[in-house]
């Protein structure tokens, strides 16, 4: 049979490789035919409420007229140029938002493709600062346990090497320095016993390893695909002295918790301290294309720009694509253009209401709850291709992973679809 002769789902079944899928036994996949707001449209008519954001992404929810409406007036002028030696307005549009909503001390941008590559930039940053600074053997990182940063080769190395996705690359990889996660959760009285806290284990090994050490990354308060994790932003205020206190630069993983998914607009406004660097991405665009930011302070960027040799060894080819540089513009200009808290904190408040049932089934581990984050976390590993096959009744696109049952959903969710969504995480819960 001719490639010709299969149906789209054949094809794609027996040519196309998905995330995170076995290639030959590939499980249920649904023919997406047209996305908008809260809704994507299977090939036979069937509407699915899009709870998760496509991948944590698309906050303002689909195909949003203004954000298309920016990507379509872009391209009928400067589709893209390389940024090597040129710039253009999208470019210095997107770069003067950033700086109205970021924290106040990362005043330098570095644009990228995507959320890995923006760690993979923001390690080779904290390197060759280093370097710059005459600490040559610093070139490992430490970071927490059970924590993602991406599926690109450096940042594989961050990902935790025994729970993680990445650890049959273990042998492959850089040898990393590795310490358990932030034992307190965020709804948890904080204690000063470092032996309690994670703070004397935290100080041990950056201690033990300071010369070869040139930075701390971590995913601040949510930890995403690691578990869904929330832990207390204290945490987050005392690694920052220990980093000053060792030289070591400290790096803020936010692709999947940035622009309000929170509660807050990043991490900061939960601690009292700023991270030297800073990654960015999926809702940077409201999820309509592919781009990413890595932000830092002057005192790293003039730090490698005084060094040798001086450049900074990294320049994409798609860097500043002034189409995702407009719909990135576009995406901060509708956050902030409206009572975005107000909005994250009633879909908090409806989640945690809803899903609150769920603490009664036996197979429950924890139900948790923060800003536009909802989880049920179970006793047992769940299946996201058992989820599938109940989607198209319940009308819900889910997807679990691990333990994990969750949400993400869009900004512009109503109470009733909110509902709908908390009704089908309820029903997975009872039944996978």
């Amino acid at each position: 049979m001719s490639v010709s002769d299969l149906t789209p789902l054949e094809f794609d079944q027996k040519h196309l490789w998905h995330p995170y899928t076995n290639v030959v036994k590939p499980g249920p996949t649904f023919v997406v035919k047209e996305s908008e707001g809260m809704y994507i449209t299977l090939d036979d008519g069937t509407r699915l409420i899009d709870a998760m954001s496509s991948w944590w992404c698309m906050m303002h929810g689909h195909r949003n007229p203004a954000i298309t409406h920016a990507i379509h007036r872009q391209l009928d002028t400067l589709p893209h140029v390389m940024f090597g030696g040129l710039t253009h307005d999208p470019a210095i549009d997107l770069g003067r938002k950033l700086l109205e909503v970021s924290p106040d001390s990362l005043t330098r941008i570095f644009y990228c493709d995507s959320g890995s590559v923006s760690v993979e930039v923001a390690m080779k940053m904290a390197v060759q600062y280093q370097h710059a600074m005459g600490f040559v053997g610093r070139s490992q990182f430490a970071t927490i346990r059970s924590g993602y940063h991406g599926d690109t080769w450096k940042a594989m190395s961050v990902c935790d090497p025994d729970t993680g996705m990445h650890h049959l690359f273990q042998g492959a990889l850089s040898v990393q320095h590795f310490v358990s996660r932030p034992p307190i959760r965020i709804n948890e009285d904080w204690t000063d016993d470092p032996a309690r806290n994670g703070l004397a284990e935290l100080r041990q090994v950056l201690e033990a390893s300071a010369d070869k050490i040139a930075g701390f990354i971590l995913e601040p308060v949510v930890q995403g695909t690691g578990g869904m994790y929330f832990y207390h932003p204290e945490f987050l205020n005392q690694a920052r002295a220990l980093c000053d206190e060792l030289g070591i630069l400290l790096i803020f993983d936010e692709i999947a918790t940035g622009f309000g998914r929170t509660g807050e607009l990043f991490a900061t406004g939960f601690c009292n301290v700023e991270p030297d660097i800073l990654c960015l991405g999926k809702g940077l665009t409201g999820g309509h294309i592919s781009f990413a930011t890595t932000m830092t302070n002057d005192r790293v960027a003039e730090g490698v720009g005084g060094g040798n040799p001086g450049i900074f060894m990294h320049g994409p080819t798609y860097m500043a694509n002034p189409l995702a540089c407009a719909a990135a513009k576009a995406s901060l200009d509708l956050l902030t253009g409206q009572d975005w808290k107000g909005t994250v904190g009633a879909v908090a408040e409806q989640m945690k209401a809803e899903l609150a049932p769920a603490r009664s089934y036996e197979n429950v581990a924890d139900v948790r709850v923060l800003g536009a984050i909802g989880v049920i976390e179970m006793k047992h590993r769940v299946s996201a291709d058992e989820a599938h096959a109940r989607a198209r009744e319940m009308g819900v696109f889910l997807r679990p992973f691990g333990t994990n049952v969750y949400t993400m959903p869009p900004f512009i969710t109503t109470p009733d679809q909110l509902s709908e969504i908390t009704a089908g995480m309820l029903r997975l819960a009872r039944e996978l």
